[in-house]
């Protein structure tokens, strides 16, 4: 296992084979994740504890949001925009495809997004 820092939180990468990898996200309260998509990478999501929401939506749509909280589970396919919020200090497990590299960030307040995306 090994954990990445965040400015958010941090992620605990528990699995990591050829064809998936399982995560454990920690989102401090208030905290929020980037507005981002992947171009291939599919992922599922399941709270484990706290409450979060999801902001998502498809190119050219108005974006959505779902509140999430303990045992809610969603599904991100490839290029779906999606932000995770986090209300209080939640936890989300994620299962992929092994794509970690796979992140096209549209907006974010760590300043993580290349000047040719803004």
């Amino acid at each position: 296992m090994r954990k990445v820092e965040k400015p958010w939180g941090y992620e605990l990468i528990w699995a990591e084979a050829k064809s998936y990898v399982g995560k454990i996200l920690h989102i401090k309260a208030g905290e929020r994740l980037s507005l981002q998509y992947h171009e291939v990478k599919e992922e599922t999501i399941l709270i484990s504890k706290g409450r979060m929401k999801l902001e998502h939506y498809k190119e050219g749509e108005a974006p959505q949001f779902l509140e999430m909280k303990e045992l809610d589970s969603f599904h991100i396919p490839p290029r779906l925009r999606h932000r995770m919020i986090a209300i209080e200090d939640t936890d989300v497990f994620e299962v992929s495809t092994p794509h970690l590299d796979d992140v096209v960030r549209l907006e974010d307040r760590y300043g993580r997004v290349p000047a040719a995306a803004k």
